[in-house]
């Protein structure tokens, strides 16, 4: 019984011959792999004077019961060794020739030829020259090795041509031998070698015998002739396991021909390369074998009646495409009725997928794959049940099955670390766990999964991320379950049962106890980058609000107090066309401004989506532009809390434009950096605001006590204050203001004035007189200084005027209430210009009020 599958066997192996390269004695494993890679870079060789092509298949290891089957198939059989060894002294030498020749015993049966190579060896013995051996002084002094290799498979060539003729020409009357494959061999003990039926059997496997033998010739037409006439024997005598090796001939012949690229994946069709082989090489004499002369003409046989000459280049002869996949299903079910060709109808099937994938009938061919999953073998190893999980993953993925590709690569994994294994190979199982993730519609990039709906089956791809996980952790690799833990809990978190929730995130906090959760990209030993996880749904962002300063600390453009304001005009541009990007949404400039040096603001709409208290660390902004001090803050949101508002903080500590693109969190023990690009659904109005120089800040106080009614409206761009006076007519009082410094820049000038409000049209005399020569004195006021000035209020009423003035008057007395005194904290400066002193006794009108305006002004 054979008993290792070759699951890499493909149609067009029938036509190579089989040649076993291994090292004998103690050889450096790299050494031994780069003389392989050369010699089994000689695979392909064009037959001189001839178009036929002699294709090579070179293996390192060949199970010894694998060669038995040689007769019933040819290309299982190992008809070439070529050994490789160190020998450094002429004392070594003949213990190492005899290994050399107990190592051909091994595939003595079945070898038209071997070679072996010495390396390391000098002196008499290697100059003596040898057919067999090839001597070289190191393994980077062996510039022949592809020339012996060329030599190697035309002796090759000589042997395989002797064998085939001797195969299919007379012998005088000579009985043709039965071919037997190892289990028949008891089963034929005792029959009538003289019945037609036995001769009938005779020549059927022979004919099929003899289409191996021209299929690895190079002779394609040949060999469908015999296949053909084999079928027809083999049939007549129900001899069914030959009888499907002869249909899967015919069909390996056929694929040949229709796909000279071949079916196992190689790129490019098959060419001739490297040497040529001479056609009238066959009369060169060499030792052990026979002096032939090669002649491709028509062949004839006894008992097998065939001048095939005619029959060759009919189309009939070749199967179609459609045809072929026919005669594999009944080559399969002829197998199917031998326990002992388990190995046979696996490779068949195999095959026959790869034929089937070229011609894009992935129904037909998943039909033959299911076959193969159920062909019960002897009991594998661990080892081959990975690598027969691996091939059929392989094998429906290139018939476009990706979930039950991904669904064999996973066992695959899993059996890599089978209890049963002595030390668990955790990461090969984590590299195949990490191949399945395409065929669950999974990658490790959460952007994948922040854009549409959800794609896969989501109860399989987290148990998928667990076994990721788990893997990681017998690893050893801390780092990684932490960024598949936090893969898994930000894009499957609208999946997991509140229960899964805090298993989820209590793995988590344990594992971020010994290595936190960062925003690198984790570099795996293969170079598979991991891009990092932001949880950008712990807590989830509705909007984004970016606020504008108290109104006391607002900057506002500069405005002469004593002239004309300047305005600057722009021409109106209307365009219907309106853009709603979310993009140009964030980026379109706000249009209040911040200040540098003062604590800004952005509000948060947040919520909690977990069944439990979320606390959130070291919360603040991200922002570019300007160079910016966050302000972290942390947080603890209600279970399922609903729209909750969080107002993040920070201080610009340069002047330009600022971009707030996002937050930062740690939860968890997962530090988060989540940008607001990445955030569907979020509002905002706007992220990019100017940020001015820092501005003094001036803080008024007053003699006088505030007054309960405001007489006049603040506009948006003033700060007021009102304070209350009672006097008599023609009395006189002084107010005192104070003006204090209290930024971090100097007050350079100062500028009153007093504006009458007339209400009731009643008129009054001089109201309001200063004198600033001493306050102005005490300027540039630096910070932290105070500077004073005293405003006299002086009553004079004019009675002559309007004679039912004293109607409403009470006493002689007025009541001057609400004297509003007002301040623009801060301004932006702007050049303005100059204007005449001020002369108190011009400002001062006769009206109900005196609204005194006090104001600084920063000169660059």
């Amino acid at each position: 019984k054979m008993s290792v599958p070759d699951y890499m066997q493909c149609a067009e192996d029938h036509q190579t011959l089989l040649v076993v390269v291994q090292p004998i004695g103690i050889v450096p494993e790299e050494s031994f792999f780069r003389i392989y890679k050369r010699i089994s870079a000689v695979s392909q060789v064009n037959v001189r004077d001839s178009q036929r092509v002699l294709y090579i298949r070179y293996r390192h290891h060949y199970p010894p019961e694998n060669n038995e089957w040689g007769d019933f198939q040819t290309h299982r059989k190992v008809v070439g060794l070529i050994t490789i060894t160190d020998c450094s002294s002429a004392k070594e030498w003949p213990q190492t020739f005899e290994k050399f020749h107990l190592h051909k015993e091994m595939y003595g049966s079945t070898l038209y030829d071997s070679r072996l190579f010495v390396f390391g060896l000098q002196g008499e013995i290697a100059e003596q020259p040898r057919t067999d051996v090839a001597f070289y002084p190191s393994y980077d002094e062996c510039e022949t090795v592809e020339k012996r290799i060329e030599d190697f498979i035309e002796s090759l060539f000589i042997v395989l041509e002797s064998k085939r003729l001797d195969r299919a020409t007379d012998k005088s009357g000579d009985k043709i031998p039965l071919l037997c494959v190892p289990f028949e061999k008891k089963d034929f003990v005792g029959l009538d070698t003289d019945s037609r039926h036995y001769k009938k059997r005779c020549q059927g496997r022979m004919r099929k015998h003899v289409g191996d033998l021209c299929l690895q010739a190079g002779m394609l037409q040949d060999s469908l002739v015999h296949y053909h006439m084999a079928v027809e024997l083999l049939r007549s005598v129900n001899d069914f396991l030959w009888l499907g090796a002869a249909l899967e001939g015919l069909c390996s012949a056929s694929v040949i021909y229709h796909y000279p690229g071949g079916t196992g994946g190689k790129v490019g069709p098959r060419r001739a390369q490297g040497g040529s082989l001479s056609a009238e090489a066959g009369n060169r004499h060499r030792p052990g074998a026979q002096e032939v002369l090669i002649d491709p003409g028509a062949l004839t046989s006894n008992g097998i009646n065939a001048d095939t000459s005619a029959e060759i280049g009919r189309a009939k002869n070749c199967l179609s495409p459609e045809d072929i996949i026919e005669k594999y299903k009944e080559a399969i079910s002829y197998y199917g009725k031998y326990k002992n060709a388990g190995v046979i109808e696996l490779e068949a099937c195999v095959k026959a997928v790869r034929v089937l994938a070229i011609q894009k009938r992935s129904m037909e061919a998943s039909e033959f794959l299911q076959n193969a999953v159920y062909i019960n073998l002897r009991q594998l190893s661990e080892e081959e049940k990975i690598q027969r999980y691996s091939i059929l993953s392989e094998l429906y993925e290139r018939i476009g099955f990706h979930r039950k590709s991904a669904f064999f690569k996973r066992i695959a994994a899993m059996q890599c670390a089978a209890p049963s294994i002595p030390e668990p190979g955790w990461r090969a199982c984590y590299k195949l766990l990490l191949e399945t993730l395409p065929g669950y519609s999974l990658s490790l990039d959460p952007q994948d999964f922040s854009k549409g709906t959800h794609r896969g089956w989501a109860a399989v791809q987290m148990r998928l991320l667990h076994e990721l996980v788990y893997a990681s952790r017998r690893m050893g690799n801390p780092a990684l379950c932490v960024r598949h833990l936090s893969f898994l809990l930000q894009t499957m978190l609208d999946f997991l049962s509140d229960q899964e929730k805090k298993d989820v995130t209590q793995s988590l906090e344990s594992y971020t106890a010994k290595c936190p959760g960062t925003m690198e990209v984790i570099t795996l030993p293969d170079g598979l980058k991991l891009p990092p996880v932001p949880f950008t749904k712990l807590p989830i962002v509705k909007s984004v609000k970016l606020l504008n300063l108290p109104t006391s600390l607002r900057p506002h453009k500069m405005k002469s107090l004593l002239g004309q304001n300047v305005s600057t005009k722009s021409p109106f541009i209307y365009s219907p066309i309106i853009a709603h990007s979310r993009g140009e949404e964030r980026s379109k400039k706000i249009d209040f401004q911040w200040v540098q040096g003062d604590v800004c603001e952005v509000q948060l709409m947040v919520y909690n989506p977990m069944p439990f208290e979320l606390r959130v660390e070291n919360m603040g902004l991200l922002t570019t532009g300007v160079e910016f001090e966050s302000l972290p803050a942390a947080l603890s949101l209600p279970a399922e809390s609903g729209l909750y508002p969080v107002t993040l903080v920070g201080v610009p500590q340069t002047t330009g434009q600022i971009t707030v693109n996002g937050y930062h969190t740690s939860v968890f023990g997962v530090f988060s950096d989540c940008l607001l690009d990445n955030l569907p659904g979020v509002k905002t109005n706007g992220c990019t605001v100017e940020v001015i120089p820092a501005l003094p800040r001036l803080q008024i106080s007053t003699s006088l006590p505030r007054s309960a009614h405001t007489l006049q409206p603040s506009s948006g761009d003033e700060i007021s204050t009102n304070v209350s006076v009672q006097l008599y007519n023609g009395e006189t009082q002084q107010l005192i203001i104070k003006l204090e410094n209290i930024g971090t820049e100097p007050l350079e000038k100062l500028e009153v004035t007093a504006k009458t409000v007339n209400t009731k049209e009643k008129l009054y005399g001089d109201f309001l007189t200063w004198n600033l020569e001493d306050t102005l004195c005490q300027f540039p006021l630096k910070p932290g200084k105070v500077a004073t000035f005293t405003v006299n209020i002086k009553v004079k009423l004019d009675f002559s005027c309007q004679e039912n003035l004293l109607q409403d008057l009470s006493d002689d007395g007025i009541s001057v209430s609400g004297l509003p005194l007002s301040s623009p904290f801060r301004q932006v400066v702007k050049p303005r210009v100059e204007t005449k002193p001020l002369n108190p006794q011009e400002s001062s009108k006769v009206g109900d009020f005196s609204h005194v305006k006090v104001r600084e002004r920063h000169q660059n």
